[in-house]
């Protein structure tokens, strides 16, 4: 007998929307503001960059974008823990959940120290996308700073998503505000040299994002460890040391999620590197651009992480209408949110230019810029949302291939070739991410709706990533 059939849940239509959406904007509310909360990090950065000259801002731009890999592959590797413990809660297996969440902490360490050695040996990578060489000394300074901070932030995330597919979305919030209101001022400190500290311009960023990384990460341990709501769980009382049959479940499902954010991440990581090649204007431009996107971006990006726990514990505890109609709403309500920042983007480009920069040229790049984000917002919304539900429902291979066909071949082909070929420079590689995004969106939605007729795969072909300690 199938898995789902035992539960025999109630017809779609006999569910309580009303109340499905209510429980939906509780779970999303606190990660939709955590997420614009760590966003808002790297527009303090590109504030204060800004505010202390050109060569700074566009270099704080690139080494942001070297940065952005790191969040991209943490992110990606440590989504594991969301469908995994969800599941388990939905499925009444809390007791797996300690033994999980320890072998997670070891594949997250192992990560974060690969990527901080990663970092620091950069300079051949930024040599190669031939980055304009004024920019690259202070680049490789921002970026040994920041990599001492990889570590912590791994493993930041897999405490996080812990926590978050066991409901307990607020936390997140906490450490998002907290996290800001630190890089704010000790940024400001470092890079201007105030508080009696020495000012070290792009460097001083660096070390300001390190040290508020890592003050998150020992930050949220703690409260793990020390909160009640935890306790029966107990998340650091369980020790073993890794064992690969453990892990390897969770990189077979970690893995493809990391690919496939590396394919879109990776997409707009190339864009800002090959936009070096362009000179300062092209690069300042361009990161302020993204840097409203982005912030844009973490409001479906708050309601995906919270669409994921949302239907893993209806797949964990095996109630087919539930997931649809969970899928159903998380996706309707992607679309209501991209509404209002599509028509902001596309309306107030130059004003919204004209809050990062006094640089008439640069303003106007980056209007033309912001205007093409908006025409994004639709397709970012409903790629961002359905990949959380395959997410949710371990479906994971295939959406991955799905990512990589549409942000390279067609995004970055199509970048590209405006860019160069048609000599349009920046925007035309904003071309290709309007291309790259359309794709992804129409292709993981019809990945969507074939899972979501078929019930028996939404465990994964290991529902249990623990067996191996029984």
């Amino acid at each position: 007998m199938p898995r789902y059939a035992g539960s025999m849940p109630r017809p779609e239509s006999e569910l309580n929307v009303r109340a499905e959406r209510r429980a939906l904007i509780d779970l999303a509310l606190p990660l939709v503001g955590g997420q614009l909360a760590a966003m808002s990090m790297n527009v303090v950065d590109t504030l204060i960059a800004g505010a202390h000259s050109a060569h700074t801002l566009a270099v704080v731009g690139l080494g942001s974008a070297m940065w952005s890999i790191v969040i991209i592959l943490g992110v990606g590797l440590m989504l594991a823990v969301t469908p995994t413990v969800s599941q388990l809660v939905g499925a009444g297996r809390r007791d797996e959940i300690a033994r999980t969440m320890t072998q997670a902490f070891w594949m997250g360490l192992g990560l974060g120290l690969a990527l901080m050695v990663g970092l620091w040996f950069g300079e051949p990578l930024l040599r190669l996308l031939k980055v304009d060489a004024a920019l690259i000394p202070d680049t490789l300074k921002f970026l040994r700073a920041a990599a001492i901070g990889a570590p912590a932030l791994v493993l930041t995330f897999c405490f996080r998503f812990f926590s978050e597919a066991l409901g307990l979305t607020r936390p997140t919030l906490v450490l998002s505000l907290c996290g800001l209101a630190v890089l704010s001022v000790l940024g400001w400190a470092l890079v201007f040299g105030r508080l009696g500290l020495p000012e070290l311009g792009p460097q001083g960023s660096g070390i300001a994002l390190a040290v508020t990384t890592w003050l998150q990460c020992l930050g949220l341990a703690a409260y793990i460890a020390w909160s009640p709501r935890y306790k029966g769980l107990r998340p650091f009382a369980y020790f073993a040391w890794p064992e690969w049959s453990a892990i390897a479940p969770l990189l077979k499902l970690g893995a493809p999620m990391a690919m496939m954010l590396l394919m879109e991440g990776g997409l707009f990581v190339a864009s800002a590197l090959l936009i070096g090649s362009m000179g300062p204007t092209a690069v300042a431009a361009h990161q302020i651009a993204i840097n409203v996107a982005s912030v844009t971006f973490m409001v479906p990006l708050g309601l995906g992480l919270a669409t994921t726990v949302f239907v893993g514990q209806a797949a964990g505890a095996n109630d087919v209408p539930r997931v649809r109609l969970r899928a159903k709403i998380g996706i309707q309500f992607a679309l209501m949110t991209q509404i209002l920042s599509a028509g902001s983007l596309m309306l107030f480009p130059g004003a919204i230019a004209a809050l990062y920069t006094n640089n008439t040229e640069i303003a106007v790049l980056a209007a033309k810029l912001l205007a093409l984000a908006g025409i994004f917002q639709f397709s970012d919304g409903i790629q961002v949302l359905t990949a959380s539900c395959l997410r949710a429902l371990k479906d994971v291979q295939v959406p991955a291939l799905i990512t990589f066909v549409a942000y390279w071949p067609i995004g970055m082909g199509a970048g590209w070739y405006c860019a160069f070929s048609l000599t349009r420079g920046a925007p035309g590689l904003w071309y290709g991410l309007c291309a790259g995004l359309s794709a992804a969106a129409l292709l993981l939605l019809w990945r969507l709706v074939i899972v979501l007729r078929q019930p028996h795969r939404w465990h994964g072909d290991d529902s249990n990533p623990v067996s191996s300690f029984h």
